[in-house]
């Protein structure tokens, strides 16, 4: 379960829940489920499934990996309008790189009161193997102008996804699950 930054208290969002499967053929399979009525959430349009840039200004859904062992990790970004992006740091905030990678698949359902996206990616081959760590995220834009930040664990001061303490979750390697 996800919980809403202090500092950004949602208007109509009620909770996020998060289903994750580390698979042995290297994909991750992770499913997020905000329940808010429908007519609440500022979900941009569906697009043309492609990388882009700046998919955390609206509603967003994001992955944050780094290995259990270094300061590198990967960033991805999943969109509602099916729009996706991937991005390798070498450390906090510093020498971020578009990560080469194939697209995920993402898929989307709602109800009058919940939305619900999924995506499966493929990890890089050099990630897969060994213990992971990993922080959940996402962006909530509202219709009434609120916008709430809400992840596994939030550092003190302002929401910021990338800090060593929003990475939460963590998984063992393959072989010891």
């Amino acid at each position: 379960m996800l919980t809403c930054h202090p500092s950004t208290p949602p208007f109509l969002a009620d909770s996020i829940e998060v289903e994750l499967e580390r698979r042995e053929n290297g994909t991750l399979w992770i499913r997020y489920c905000l329940e808010c009525e429908l007519d609440s959430l500022d979900l941009p349009d569906t697009a043309e499934p492609e990388r882009t840039d700046g998919l955390w200004q609206t509603t967003c859904f994001e992955l944050f990996i780094r290995r259990a062992e270094g300061d590198a990790y990967l960033e991805y970004n999943f969109s509602p309008s099916d729009r996706w992006a991937a991005y390798r740091f070498d450390r906090y905030r510093e020498g971020m790189a578009e990560l080469i990678t194939y697209r995920p698949k993402l898929y989307g359902d709602a109800s009058e009161s919940h939305y619900a996206l999924e995506a499966e990616l493929e990890l890089p081959a050099e990630w897969r193997d060994g213990p992971l760590v990993l922080g959940l995220s996402a962006v909530v834009a509202e219709t009434s102008e609120t916008t709430s930040y809400w992840a596994l664990a939030h550092p003190p001061g302002k929401p910021d996804f990338h800090h060593k303490d929003c990475f939460a979750l963590h998984l063992e390697a393959p072989s010891a699950a």
